[in-house]
């Protein structure tokens, strides 16, 4: 497909082009969902670049270190005899472009050694007994489904454009994009006008001139777009001249900056709360604080009342209490005060994968990853220095003259360890006896605490809700923290306790999700204050729970955290979520210690396992 045959998104093809006129754009990032073209545009845009004799490198999801940067061509060091070094990606890249599609789902090691090329315009090679310098000034264009997985701002403010490209609705449109697709033979002479056009404005850019004004209005639109970063008066600078090289005038004038703005400030700009949604929040929490003492005193008495209705047994079907019946009517709270979590540590286990995240460490499959050891069992990868350290005492025996004799017996293999995600769930307890004291809000605080943790980690987030009679997946495992923060914004609360439902539609969730991969690592939130009083099929709740947490037992790789959500300072004190732990065998937390960052030393699931099994919270 020729680049100008390319339907709609007139705008990701002019960015792609300014980067063409000024390497110094800083690349282009574009953003939109599946089916929209994204790749296909890059592809085509290949043909324009070729007319300028410029590389067009392609680093494909599984890359190595190695490959990346470079290293020891083994097959051709061992026939020499001497050290060979091969190009990596990044040294072909040089003074052209880099692609990189779903840039989100790279791990974060590969990214920061792209970037840090990037920002140094060289590679640094020290390795394996030799160092190299070699150039690398390159422009990146990428791609990326945010519904796949999210970007750290860190990188998003490396590229210097970014495009929002967003499904086609308008029916012609869609019918041109099949005209094209059928018709393969076709020839476009406007191509090579546009080439043309491209070489014209490549020499027009060398003289163009940006008056003082002009640069204060940069900074000054900068600032209202509310964006902190200076690269963006850097590169709406750059791209200012060539749009107008482009547009075949020798001055910037103020219309160029506004009609660059868009592709500079749009993946910069911060997340501001909406002024209507800002206002209702404020007159939710006025609201709240005239009615705090009301809602206290009510729910004191409710309590004091049902003293003598509360026994030791795990199940409330029997008396529906008064606290319950003051939350009868559905609610949606506020997501309260967030707090920073601390880092998470977790056992390694042997499973060798293909993943990638900051949470934990594991075995790689391929060949990404961190060289630890060197071993004997085969891998993709020799280990040169431990395969010439075995082979170097047998050499005079060998009779080795001019080159290094190896043998098969001297071959070591490299093990390799990255970084992974793991697959965090939270069940939540919706039910009325949540908002007693407006206690969803503190449970709401501690979710988005802990999803703002998984985001940064690279986890992978699913919720699941249960309240009035069933269990609901209001959000599937997806790497999307807006997605998720919405979803939390929009819990309600209300109505009764179907505890068992809530847990048998985890265990049938992360049971879908392992036939999938069967190797994948889950973590479990249950946050509950355990007053069940729904039951499914007719026999006593506590016998149902019990059944349910001997499947969820069972799950391999899942690790699971009960956080209470009781108030302990009331006077009756259930501790129905303390009998619900001891019957998973799991960690368990109140909700005051997790404010305090008490849950750091509960989700180290595995920290002291060898010696104890479950981790000491004293």
């Amino acid at each position: 497909m020729d680049f100008l045959e390319f339907v709609d998104h007139e705008k990701a093809k002019l960015a792609l082009i300014l980067n063409l006129i000024e390497p110094k754009c800083g690349g282009l990032l574009l953003i939109g969902p599946k089916g929209t073209g994204k790749s296909t545009l890059l592809k085509a845009f290949k043909s324009i670049v070729k007319a300028f004799h410029v590389p067009f490198i392609e680093l494909p999801l599984n890359a190595t270190e190695e490959a990346l940067l470079g290293g020891i061509d083994i097959e051709k060091s061992v026939k020499d005899g001497k050290k060979i070094f091969q190009r990596g990606i990044i040294s072909r890249a040089n003074n052209g472009f880099l692609v990189i599609e779903d840039i989100n789902l790279f791990p974060l090691q590969l990214l920061s050694l792209v970037f840090e090329a990037q920002s140094r315009s060289e590679i640094v090679i020290e390795r394996e007994g030799f160092a190299l310098r070699e150039l690398s000034s390159f422009q990146i264009l990428a791609t990326m489904n945010s519904e796949e997985g999210e970007l750290s701002s860190h990188f998003l403010d490396r590229f210097g454009l970014c495009v929002a490209m967003n499904t086609i609705i308008d029916k012609d449109l869609r019918e041109d994009i099949i005209k094209v697709n059928i018709r393969r033979d076709s020839k476009n002479i406007s191509q090579e006008e546009l080439i043309q056009k491209i070489r014209k404005s490549k020499e027009i850019i060398k003289s163009v001139k940006v008056s003082d004004y002009v640069q204060n209005l940069i900074s000054e639109q900068i600032l209202k777009e509310a964006v902190e970063s200076h690269r963006a008066d850097i590169f709406l600078y750059h791209t200012s001249r060539a749009y107008a090289a482009f547009l075949s005038e020798g001055t910037v004038r103020e219309q160029h900056i506004k009609d660059m703005i868009p592709f500079v400030t749009f993946h910069r700009k911060r997340y501001i709360l909406p002024q209507e949604e800002r206002e209702q929040n404020e007159r939710h929490e006025d609201k709240s604080g005239e009615n705090k003492e009301e809602n206290f005193e009510n729910s004191k008495r409710n309590e004091n009342r049902g003293k003598s209705h509360e026994s030791s047994n795990f199940s409330t079907d029997n008396i529906e209490s008064q606290e319950f019946q003051t939350f009868k009517r559905q609610e949606v709270f506020s997501i309260g005060q967030a707090f920073k979590v601390k880092r998470f540590f977790f056992k390694r286990d042997r499973i060798k994968r293909q993943k990638s995240g900051s949470r934990t460490k594991t075995k790689t499959k391929g060949r990404g990853g961190r060289y630890i050891r060197s071993i004997f069992s085969k891998t993709p990868e020799i280990a040169l220095d431990a395969t010439l350290r075995a082979a170097a005492p047998f050499q005079k025996i060998r009779g080795r003259k001019d080159r290094v004799v190896i043998l098969e017996e001297d071959l070591r293999y490299k093990e390799k360890e990255r970084k992974m995600g793991l697959n965090v769930i939270f069940l939540v307890d919706g039910s009325g006896s949540m908002g007693v004291r407006q206690r969803m809000i503190e449970v709401k605080g501690a979710i988005l605490s802990l999803l703002i943790d998984s985001y940064h980690k690279r986890d992978r987030v699913a919720m699941i809700v249960f309240r009035k009679d069933k269990a609901e997946t209001v959000l599937p495992l997806t790497s999307s923290v807006e997605l998720a923060m919405k979803r939390l914004r929009e819990i309600p609360t209300g109505g009764k306790t179907p505890l068992t439902k809530g847990l048998f539609e985890a265990f049938k969730f992360i049971r879908r999700l392992k036939l999938k991969e069967p190797h994948a690592r889950f973590l479990l939130f249950i946050l509950t204050d355990g007053k069940a009083n729904v039951s499914i099929s007719g026999k006593p709740i506590f016998e149902e729970i019990k059944m349910v947490c001997n499947f969820l037992r069972q799950l391999t790789l899942t690790d699971i955290v009960v956080i209470d959500t009781e108030k302990k300072t009331n006077i009756i004190k259930m501790d129905l979520a303390l009998r619900l732990a001891r019957m998973l065998n799991s960690d368990y937390v109140l909700m005051d210690e997790l404010k305090t960052d008490s849950i750091t030393k509960l989700v180290n699931l595995y920290k002291n396992s060898q010696e104890s099994g479950h981790i000491n919270i004293n």
